[in-house]
């Protein structure tokens, strides 16, 4: 099959298959793909359609985006996971208002440049947004075109990933890109996925290299297995007597950047004299909650949850730094990794049935 007939019967199957009708390809906008495109990143589409259709009521522009506060951002993220993505798309905004004039750039390398951006979904926003013709490797393409050309090797090694890049320019036609960008990524996302390819429905089957010696399941390479890390920590739910917890801001960067979570008391240290000394909070422990596992992309954390009550007055926090008593009954707009919220929700329920409890 050659390089044309590739592109053509691709655009030919997403002409009668293709997915049309997703939230960010109507009223189609460089700011919409760009959000959507990033959202996407390691994300399922099932999953980031609701996130994405409630980003943008909140943040409809690049300007109103820009002019956001962090925490809303990040609120709006919550539960989507690799927050850095949230952080990045909040900085780009601002890059683009103050150094682009609210405009996404049309050049691929000012584009490119943008925090969380490069080149390819650089190239899919220019594709999508003004037809202009610029090949992408996303995480669909690249197992399409590696099963394909049975590219050997993981494509995060820098000469399978120009290999790579030099097929999907190759295949990149000059008439329709945007639509054949569009079906690329939905064959890998679709039919060509990364377990149990649908081959019989495949438009490109008859080229496929893979598929003709059987061996759809070894490409792409896999990424050289490495042993993850187990970190342990105590997580601390200091509950007042309103019910609420507080929580505290993590640093900007690493894990869960600027993202709200819970006091955490090293081993070995006794939590009630530490919540004195680092809290200036009077507590008494209640109960150790069921421990909870989470894993990160390169490592494991054990989080082992102690639930306390604060006994006495509690000192005011606004000149404490980032801190904040958080109830869960009455949530609001805040940045919480999923397993802190999980923990939040376990406590209130808990509470809220002690508390029907009394009643009865």
């Amino acid at each position: 099959m050659t390089t044309n007939d590739f592109s053509q019967r691709l655009l030919s199957w997403y002409d009668r298959y293709g997915r049309k009708d997703l939230p960010w390809q109507q009223e189609r906008t460089a700011y919409r793909v760009w959000v959507s495109e990033i959202m996407l990143q390691q994300t399922q589409v099932a999953t980031v359609i609701p996130y994405f259709e409630r980003f943008i009521e909140a943040f409809p522009t690049v300007g109103v985006l820009a002019e956001a506060e962090l925490d809303d951002v990040l609120g709006h993220w919550s539960g989507l996971g690799y927050y850095a993505r949230g952080r990045n798309l909040y900085r780009a905004a601002q890059q683009i208002v103050s150094e682009h004039d609210g405009e996404l750039p049309k050049k691929i390398e000012a584009l490119a440049a943008l925090p969380g951006i490069g080149r390819s979904t650089a190239g899919a926003i220019l594709t999508l947004t003004h037809g202009l013709r610029h090949p992408i490797l996303d995480g669909n393409v690249k197992r399409v075109l590696a099963r394909y050309h049975r590219v050997s090797g993981w494509p995060g090694q820098t000469a399978v990933a120009n290999q790579l890049w030099g097929l999907a320019e190759q295949h990149t036609p000059q008439e329709r890109v945007d639509d054949y960008t569009q079906a690329i990524m939905d064959l890998g996302a679709t039919l060509c996925s990364r377990t149990r390819p649908d081959c019989m429905s495949c438009p490109v089957a008859e080229g496929c290299a893979a598929r003709a010696t059987g061996r759809q399941a070894d490409y792409p390479g896999r990424k050289p297995r490495r042993d993850q890390p187990l970190r342990e920590t105590r997580m601390l739910l200091i509950q007042d007597e309103e019910g609420s917890i507080l929580l505290e801001r993590r640093p900007p960067a690493g894990v869960w950047g600027g993202l709200w979570s819970l006091p955490e008391c090293p081993e070995g240290e006794d939590i009630v004299s530490w919540c004195r000394k680092h809290l200036q909070l009077e507590t008494k422990p209640v109960k150790a909650l069921d421990r909870l596992r989470h894993t990160f992309s390169h490592f494991q954390l054990d989080i082992a949850p102690l639930l306390l009550k604060v006994i006495g007055e509690i000192p005011a926090i606004s000149d404490r730094g980032a801190q904040v008593w958080f109830n869960p009954a009455k949530p609001g707009r805040l940045g919480i990794p999923a397993p802190v919220q999980r923990l939040l929700t376990e406590v209130e329920e808990q509470t809220r049935g002690e508390l029907n409890g009394a009643k009865g």
